[in-house]
């Protein structure tokens, strides 16, 4: 059974405190990156290379940090990153005062890093729960980020209030808001403690005979399960990343709402990523994750066509809601579906190549997503992103017909405490049966 003395709970809340910070500095990227950089660089056809800047990075910190999770534990990564975070909104700050681009480019390369790190924490989360939990888990964390759907225009709305114009310098105030924001997450994540890998170690069960070193990523992979989980995450993750990042530049400068009115739309859509979360994470561990899966890429696909019909603010937010809620139901699923296939030495490593994934792919997106915006239109970018998030969907169950398509973790034993074994070669046992 678990250990009583073990502060679950209080690192469950603090964590999740860190995810509501974290998450109403993220909306004012998503809100007006786009903007920032085409008013400190002059250029309309790069208003994507923005938050391309901010998924690479986000990419290719996203791998690196999870091994050095699972090599030095959950929270000293995850306060590296806050770190680099404050520095990037200062950076991006004194870009935006000064007009010039040389400062704002790495300030939302440090930025993105910030954020590829941050979205471990639901390793952290996924460590603290057995497998019949685990999606709850992971719910309880990510549910802080309710009160940042809160925070965020709270915070910044305020701000923009009553500007028809932006120049860049009145960019400048906001961008140190986020930074305070971000210290504020590194102050409350150096609070968790024991480090949830520590946890993860003493609630796993004992092993008969010697414990297994972690295996290979490219062993990890062959897993069964693993491959369509990692599709979905990506289609999932770069999708709504893209469309996120898009959606104030199409709120403000394609149907001429007013700037203070984007934050309340991505206030909405943060809401429908987290707000049902708890809920969520108890629906998915009783449908099972395939269905949760497909279930919520289609809500997805549906949100991405609505944002194309209707214009006005209040239909943007409500599809933005929905675009948010299938994100959920999908991330949750294959985030619990890959930390069921791994031990604690191997948790971050895969979470972290998911995220490498998803942020590449968002990046891409992104900036393709610009281009598209600023040729075609709308209409071209909302139903391609509808098409790509639907394509893992067809793949999930071509390989079901096949027979080789599912991927549901094996049933928890009572006790809640069984969590998959593992031997050298990296695949779970019975997994052939």
């Amino acid at each position: 059974m678990t250990p009583p003395d073990l502060p679950i709970r209080r690192n469950t809340v603090l964590l999740a405190t860190v995810m509501a910070l974290n998450s109403a500095t993220i909306q004012l990227f998503a809100a007006v990156s786009s903007l920032t950089f085409v008013l400190v660089t002059g250029y309309e056809t790069l208003l994507g290379l923005g938050p391309a800047i901010f998924l690479v990075a986000s990419a290719l910190t996203a791998l690196p940090a999870g091994r050095s999770m699972d090599r030095f534990g959950r929270i000293p990564v995850i306060s590296f990153g806050f770190s680099l975070g404050a520095v990037g909104c200062a950076l991006t700050a004194l870009g935006t005062a000064t007009e010039s681009a040389l400062a704002v480019i790495p300030g939302f390369a440090l930025i993105g890093s910030s954020a590829g790190i941050s979205l471990l924490v639901r390793t952290a989360a996924g460590d603290m729960y057995p497998p019949d939990r685990r999606a709850r888990g992971i719910s309880y964390v990510l549910v802080g980020a309710v009160f940042g759907a809160i925070l965020g225009p709270a915070v910044f709305s305020p701000l923009f209030a009553g500007q028809d114009e932006l120049g860049a310098g009145f960019l400048t105030i906001p961008w140190l808001a986020a930074g305070t924001l971000s210290l504020l997450a590194l102050g409350v994540t150096l609070m968790v403690r024991p480090d949830p890998k520590r946890i993860a170690e003493l609630i796993a069960p004992r092993q008969e005979g010697p414990v297994a070193s972690p295996a290979p990523l490219r062993e990890i992979l062959r897993r069964p399960g693993v491959i369509p989980a990692l599709l979905a995450g990506f289609a999932s993750m770069g999708v709504m990343v893209s469309v996120m990042n898009l959606t104030g530049y199409v709120v403000v400068d394609h149907r001429d709402h007013p700037q203070h009115l984007v934050f309340p739309i991505v206030g909405a859509h943060v809401l429908g990523m987290y707000a049902l979360v708890l809920f969520v994470g108890a629906f998915i561990d009783r449908i099972g994750r395939t269905q949760a899966l497909v279930g919520g890429l289609s809500v997805m696909a549906v949100s991405c066509i609505g944002i194309q019909l209707f214009e006005g603010v209040v239909m943007t937010a409500v599809f933005l809601f929905g675009l948010g809620l299938g994100w959920n139901l999908s991330f949750v699923s294959a985030t619990a579906q890959l930390a069921d296939r791994t031990s604690p030495g191997e948790r971050g490593k895969l979470l972290g190549f998911n995220d490498l994934g998803s942020a590449l792919l968002g990046a891409g997106l992104a900036l393709l997503g610009g281009l598209v915006l600023d040729v075609l239109g709308v209409t071209a970018l909302a139903f391609g992103a509808a098409a790509i998030v639907l394509l893992p969907v067809f793949w999930i169950y071509r390989r079901r017909d096949m027979g080789a398509g599912g991927f549901e973790p094996p049933k928890a034993e009572p006790t809640g405490l069984q969590p998959v074994p593992f031997g050298h070669s990296g695949t779970p046992p019975g997994a052939g049966t």
